[in-house]
């Protein structure tokens, strides 16, 4: 029996949700798979635009709105949440009361309270909402994960990633392009942005699957990097000569049950190449983005990431994930492919009624890091407890039959 399409209302048209309307929804709505019901936003031109663009491709006008309440009172199987980072825990809760699964985009959150919030809605309802986390699904995050599955590096140790990306033009000129980066680098001073290389991390390690994180120490550098650019690039704004608050470099140190550590840090207020330093330390072998290379043991330990930069091409050959290669059979999608992977994923979950890839407990731990980071920095690097919102459950969790003692059982081997 052919499949309806999935229902679908999206909440937030800037830039990040301008983008994933063009790709992939809108390919994934001429595939017949879903139908953009709705789309909304709190600038009336930014809807007005996306129901014009929606209307002209598929043929089929969406009903735009500037109150998200208003979709909650549509027959809808899905809601998108591609808004500014304070309004995701509101909106996503809400959604879930209404019976309607959430997929929400990245970025942190601003209190453990609003993770508890998410937990006890799940709880209540039985609906999840799902982290749209799409670093998950990147290449090397998964033939990594594969190896990892298979033992190939051993038992892991240690994993570090991060959001290493040059954000002071977006952060900068966020006033003129309605920008919620600005205020938040104006006002806090955490680990914004933690889950990019968390989350693919959760997977290797198992948390919540065997395993859970259980403190964080987190340390800021000063923030000189967005001073120096408003000086130079908007020295006669609103913005000369305020102090922003969130510091250049934030370093964050995990410990996790099981012993193993996780290092996050964000960089995007200096000069810097992007990247998101993933690297994985095993008992026989190691990973490291920066250089795309495979190190196992017994290779030369004199050899220099130049001479083996790119090794990890002839290691997919043996090891590329089987998500990875049934996609590279039909390449679609911004952001190599990982937009796509993700979306489809949700949908999956929404049109099948299963258990989402990443589902609620595992969206609270994620975006958790960032109040907790705040903390920990405000302490000058105190340890931080970091709650455990399965309840005791991650030792032995039985939500994923297919992989009882995995991560994901999308992601399994």
């Amino acid at each position: 029996m052919e499949k309806k399409p999935v229902r679908l209302g999206v909440v937030g048209l800037g830039a990040r949700g301008t983008f994933i309307i063009r790709t992939p929804l809108l390919p994934l709505a001429e595939m017949g798979k879903i139908e953009i019901v709705a789309v909304c936003d709190t600038y009336e031109d930014r809807v007005e635009a996306q129901v014009k663009k929606v209307e002209e491709t598929i043929g089929k006008k969406p009903f735009g709105t500037t109150d998200y309440r208003d979709l909650l009172k549509m027959d809808l199987d899905g809601i998108l949440i591609l808004s500014a980072w304070e309004s995701h825990i509101e909106i996503a809760c809400a959604a879930m009361e209404a019976g309607i699964r959430v997929g929400m985009e990245v970025g942190g959150v601003y209190s453990i309270e609003d993770c508890y919030r998410l937990v006890r809605t799940y709880e209540k309802t039985g609906i999840h909402c799902m982290l749209l986390e799409n670093c998950c699904y990147g290449r090397w995050e998964l033939m990594v994960l594969n190896m990892v599955r298979k033992g190939v590096l051993g038992r892991i140790s240690h994993c570090s990633g991060g959001y290493n990306h040059d954000l002071r033009e977006e952060i900068a000129f966020g006033d003129v392009n309605r920008h919620y980066r600005q205020r938040n680098y104006l006002l806090r001073n955490c680990e914004n942005y933690p889950t990019h290389e968390l989350g693919p991390i959760m997977a290797v390690l198992d948390i919540n699957h065997g395993n859970r994180m259980l403190t964080l120490n987190s340390i800021s550098s000063c923030a000189q990097g967005m001073e120096d650019y408003i000086k130079e690039h908007r020295p006669d704004s609103h913005l000369a000569g305020k102090k922003f608050n969130q510091g250049d470099i934030v370093t964050t140190v995990i410990k996790c049950a099981n012993g193993e550590t996780i290092t996050l840090t964000l960089d995007t207020t200096l000069p810097r190449m992007y990247s998101r330093g993933f690297t994985v330390r095993g008992t026989k072998g190691m990973y490291c983005e920066d250089g795309n290379y495979v190190h196992m043991d017994g290779d030369s330990e004199f050899n220099t990431v130049a001479n083996v930069a790119g090794n990890a091409e002839k290691y997919a050959e043996e090891y590329e994930h089987p998500i990875w290669a049934e996609y590279k059979k039909n390449p679609i999608g911004g952001h190599d492919g990982i937009d796509w992977l993700v979306y489809n994923a949700f949908i999956d979950s929404v049109r099948d009624g299963t258990v989402p890839p990443i589902d609620t407990y595992d969206t609270a731990t994620l975006i958790s890091i960032s109040p907790l980071s705040a903390d920990s920095v405000a302490m000058g690097g105190a340890p931080v407890a970091i709650p455990d919102f399965t309840s005791g459950r991650w030792a032995l969790r039985t939500e994923f039959p297919e992989k009882q003692d995995g991560y994901y059982s999308l992601f399994k081997c």
